[in-house]
């Protein structure tokens, strides 16, 4: 069995970087790649001073950067956040065609309603979902942030709402002891953990740390060492003492995860259960639509160009600064 996992080698020449620098600088634009992207692209962007992280950082750090043209290596809710923080710049995708089964599963119409029905509740909905989505709610939240936000409004008295994603919500409902109501929508990615074949692969390293994304069914988070987001995870990689992880995440995020801990070594959890012929897919197959050559069509071409309608952006940038706010608080002084 192999312990690395198959992403491809994401070195770059000194020409490669140049030549990139140029197509970047002749749109006035900076590359903000998540981690689940292709490593090369994790790499350009670092090479060309843009920025690899999660959602949030993404958004945060487009809409602080002096470029006037974003482009968002992720999936198709990244570029509307990008673009509701920074209504006046410009972003573009590698591809507006990568989305997420979490903001496919919840849709805006029935998502209102389900709302509607219950006017006493506080909204929160997890940022892989839609602009329009994210204007119904009053609060967006990130999984880095998602337990202490949920806690802080349950400190206060307030019953919530949450959506999409039924097993980040399920733990964040175990860590708070919030009254929350769950929509029913899972990640493609992570739901495909399986708890058994987890705990085989962990006896045959046992002295590994398990490192696991809250999007997880519960089953896999109980076998966990560290749970978290994406940044979360790449700090427990560094932090623990263990010297050998077995990640149940996108495995696009060990490129970053190498650079934190190089002599660490990571291996990719189970997705296939007993009997499979194979042993993992943890790859997002959105993510994966991002490549050098689209993103290289589209600083040429200027398409691909994220819009949301400013009344939408109106709404939507509401829980989005509440978030951002609400993060601040969270950092040390």
């Amino acid at each position: 069995m192999s312990t690395s996992s198959p992403v491809q080698d994401a070195a770059l020449s000194a020409a490669d970087v140049q030549r990139w620098r140029h197509l970047l600088a002749a749109e006035d634009a900076v590359l903000v790649a998540h981690y689940y992207t292709d490593p090369r692209l994790q790499a350009l962007a670092e090479a060309t001073g843009g920025c690899v992280a999660d959602s949030l950082e993404m958004a945060r750090f487009g809409r602080d950067h002096a470029a006037s043209t974003l482009v968002v290596a992720g999936v198709r809710f990244m570029g509307e956040t990008a673009k509701i923080l920074s209504p006046h710049k410009r972003v573009l995708m590698p591809t507006l065609e990568a989305t997420c089964s979490l903001d496919i599963g919840c849709p805006v119409d029935e998502f209102s309603a389900f709302c509607a029905a219950h006017p006493e509740r506080t909204v929160v909905v997890y940022a892989n979902t839609s602009a329009a989505v994210k204007a119904r709610a009053d609060w967006v939240v990130t999984s880095s942030i998602a337990v202490d936000l949920v806690e802080h409004l349950h400190d206060a008295g307030e019953r919530v709402i949450w959506a999409p994603d039924k097993y980040l919500g399920a733990y964040v409902q175990k860590q708070t002891g919030a009254d929350m109501l769950l929509w029913q929508g899972s990640c493609i990615v992570h739901e495909e953990f399986k708890a058994s074949v987890l705990a085989d692969l962990k006896r045959v390293y046992p002295e590994a740390g398990i490192l696991v994304h809250p999007e997880s069914p519960e089953a896999v988070i109980a076998l966990a060492d560290a749970v978290g987001s994406t940044s979360q995870l790449i700090a427990a990689a560094r932090t623990l003492p263990h010297r050998r992880f077995i990640v149940a995440t996108d495995k696009a995020i060990f490129y970053k995860m190498r650079q934190a801990a190089p002599d660490k070594e990571f291996i990719e959890a189970p997705t296939a259960g007993q009997g499979a012929t194979c042993r993992s897919c943890a790859h997002c197959p959105w993510m994966a639509m991002n490549t050098l050559d689209n993103l290289a069509a589209v600083l040429r071409q200027g398409d691909q160009e994220v819009f949301v309608d400013p009344a939408l952006v109106e709404r939507a940038v509401l829980p989005l600064q509440r978030m951002l706010s609400f993060a601040r608080t969270l950092q040390p002084a």
